[in-house]
């Protein structure tokens, strides 16, 4: 039975990947890190997980139901705010871009550090950690909480959602309002204001 319904709630231990898009139609991979809060629009749907699972899959090149994947995009990814908890053994923004660039060239194998090189994706992070002030995103100088999502990689190439096949298409929860050009942290308290709906098509 999925554990992803309209009352489920985050908790330490489990770990989800769902997919948004912004008022431009740019596309980004938000990781909850255990702490960050997923739209309604998406627990909302019958077997949310499975779709997660299936939006997943295809993301990874793993699927075995849709195998027609997206050109390989040939950009860049370029590092923006970072997590002070998992790089704690890094002391500068520069070696952590430095450990970025070494694993995201387009040319290798899928990794979360060459989703935005090769897919296009951005990626944002929930803020982790056992309590609260372990983990801040470094380079934000606003406060900040667990499970409030920040901005870790932008692409230089952008997917859009016909980078997905259109049987994925509703599980990508979209905002009117938002552009992961500008917004760097997101409010988990917000999430529902944010990502109102998910993508539906129309005729």
């Amino acid at each position: 039975m999925s554990d992803l319904n309209k009352d489920w709630t985050p908790t330490f231990g489990t770990v989800y990947t769902w997919f948004a898009m912004d008022k431009k139609g740019r596309i980004a991979v938000m990781v909850n890190n255990c702490w960050g809060d997923l739209p309604q629009s998406v627990l909302n749907i019958p077997d949310a997980e499975l779709l997660l699972d299936d939006l997943n899959e295809y993301m990874w090149e793993e699927s075995k139901i849709f195998n027609k994947y997206p050109t390989n995009k040939k950009g860049k990814t370029i590092l923006d705010l970072y997590s002070s908890l998992v790089f704690r053994h890094l002391r500068t923004k520069q070696e952590v871009a430095n450990w970025v660039v070494e694993r995201s060239d387009y040319s290798l194998d899928s990794r979360e550090e060459n989703l935005p090189s090769k897919k296009g994706y951005f990626v944002y992070l929930a803020i982790e950690g056992s309590n609260q002030g372990e983990d801040y995103p470094v380079g934000y100088n606003g406060a900040t909480k667990m499970g409030d999502y920040y901005r870790y990689l932008v692409p230089t190439i952008y997917a859009s959602i016909e980078d997905f096949p259109q049987a994925l298409w509703h599980g990508i929860a979209v905002s009117d309002t938002l552009d992961f050009t500008k917004n760097k942290v997101l409010d988990n308290d917000k999430i529902n204001t944010y990502f109102p709906r998910n993508y539906q098509i129309t005729n």
